[in-house]
């Protein structure tokens, strides 16, 4: 028999009532599920650890269930609960720059050059249907800042909830808040140790199962778009999936399907400025670019302006920038038309405080200024039949310029163990220098002898051969003695 409410340990355990319901044939763990099931809906059913029993006396899960079922009436509590549940998962931003979490109208998301989530309220909820309650709060907020037009469209993007999961999300909230209230009032309820005991566990069980409902109700991205400058907006629904925080969650599905962009080549900002076209003429300045990019959905959509400097300091320093890049000018003279610093295939300077700084230039338009404004070197008059007398210095005649040297040839000793740093050193502080002289032709020939007493193994013979071939080598060998 069961042991009595004197007993020191009440009720069966659990594997006791499981044996006495099984039968040859089934399966025990379907009986244990039923009595778990059973001891958090039952009114009198108790349950301390392994075992149970049944009671005169009301259990607190049934004051739970009644006051979960009254907060029906009051959703302005249930809202309020889950908002701040949203509010604490969304502090992790996942690298997002900026996180709004459900903002009460347009005017509450600023108009910034950064990119930013916007996460809607539960009464803006995702549906298929058109016109759905998200939708056309993404599109308020897209289109305005209070009375005023956006202008930073292509910053924004929305993560909302699905419509049909936000029953099982409201029941969660509900009864965690139940349980919340039954253990404020423990000592008003004159609530024994075990009864406190049970109240906390189911407490926490309701706090999980919210933590768990959550990114389930939250799992649509809502990223606008347009395919060209005339094309309407389009809205792109993305779904969700996983446990992880709700803004992490949509950041890393937001980069990996390319819909924001934390790296930017040059080559790939060059292949913009041609295909829109974003030039304004010859040029445009960064400052307008960063205001571009962040403006238009049909361009990409860069995750700050600092992503857009790195791209601009890529493609002024690409050896083909002619071919895949731009110049890069600090400033455009329209008084005299000419870029003033102007430059191609060198490192820029662009740090976060002058990103808006400085002139992308058309390569056609900045080789035109180049060769333009390369010095003149004229070939000197042609010798005569006979030696022309060489004039005699007046009182007032300049000296004769002495005559500059036209040829330069230089030998040096590799370090084997820096071989490579060293000629690295060499290219940059000798070849550099003679190479950017006007019709000058510079010739590097590297010449390698080596003594090996002990002779050259098979192996090295045959890897040094094919690499001195692969490599192009004038002349190459082995010799014996």
């Amino acid at each position: 028999g069961a042991p009595t409410a004197r007993a020191a340990h009440r009720g069966l355990e659990a594997r006791r009532i499981r044996l006495g319901c099984v039968m040859p044939g089934e399966s025990p763990a379907v009986f244990g599920d039923a009595l778990r099931r059973l001891a958090a809906a039952a009114t009198y059913l108790y349950q301390d650890g392994p075992r149970y029993w049944y009671d005169t006396q009301p259990t607190v899960a049934k004051l739970a269930d009644d006051r979960a079922e009254q907060l029906r009436r009051d959703p302005d509590t249930v809202v309020q609960a889950l908002a701040t549940r949203v509010r604490v998962d969304l502090r992790d931003t996942g690298g997002l720059p900026r996180v709004h979490p459900l903002p009460q109208s347009a005017h509450d998301v600023p108009d910034e050059l950064e990119a930013r989530l916007v996460v809607l309220g539960t009464d803006q909820a995702y549906s298929r249907d058109p016109g759905n309650l998200a939708e056309a709060a993404a599109t308020a907020i897209l289109e305005s800042r209070g009375s005023a037009p956006r202008l930073y469209r292509n910053t924004l993007v929305f993560l909302a909830a699905d419509k049909t999961r936000l029953q099982d999300l409201d029941e969660a909230v509900r009864r965690l808040l139940a349980w919340d209230s039954i253990l404020a009032e423990r000592e008003t309820l004159d609530l024994t140790a075990h009864q406190v005991k049970q109240a906390e566990t189911q407490r926490d069980a309701a706090s999980d199962t919210v933590t768990a409902r959550l990114p389930e109700t939250y799992q649509w991205l809502l990223v606008p778009g347009q395919k060209t400058p005339e094309a309407p907006v389009t809205w792109q629904a993305i779904r969700l999936s996983g446990r992880a925080a709700l803004a992490a969650r949509a950041a890393a599905r937001l980069r990996s399907d390319e819909l924001l962009i934390g790296s930017f080549a040059g080559s790939l900002l060059r292949r913009e400025l041609d295909r829109v076209p974003l030039w304004r003429g010859d040029h445009v300045t960064v400052k307008q670019l960063v205001d571009d990019f962040a403006q238009y959905l049909y361009l990409p959509r860069l995750q700050a302006p600092e992503v857009l400097r790195r791209a601009v300091a890529d493609g002024a320093r690409l050896l083909t920038w002619e071919r895949d890049g731009f110049a890069f000018a600090d400033d455009y003279d329209e008084a005299a038309g000419r870029y003033v610093g102007l430059r191609g295939d060198q490192r820029i300077a662009l740090d976060a405080t002058s990103v808006a700084g400085g002139v992308l230039v058309k390569p056609e338009a900045a080789r035109r200024q180049l060769d333009a404004e390369q010095p003149d070197v004229r070939p000197g008059p042609s010798p005569g039949p006979g030696p022309e007398p060489e004039p005699k210095p007046g009182p007032d005649s300049d000296p004769a310029p002495a005559a500059q040297p036209t040829r330069f040839h230089g030998t040096v000793q590799l370090d084997t163990m820096r071989a490579g740093r060293n000629a690295s050193q060499i290219a940059d502080e000798v070849v550099a220098h003679i190479s950017s002289l006007p019709r000058a032709k510079v010739t590097v020939t590297l010449e390698i002898e080596a003594e090996i007493p002990e002779g050259a193994p098979e192996n090295v013979v045959r890897t040094v051969t094919e690499n001195s071939r692969t490599l192009k080598f004038s002349s190459h060998g082995f010799e014996r003695d």
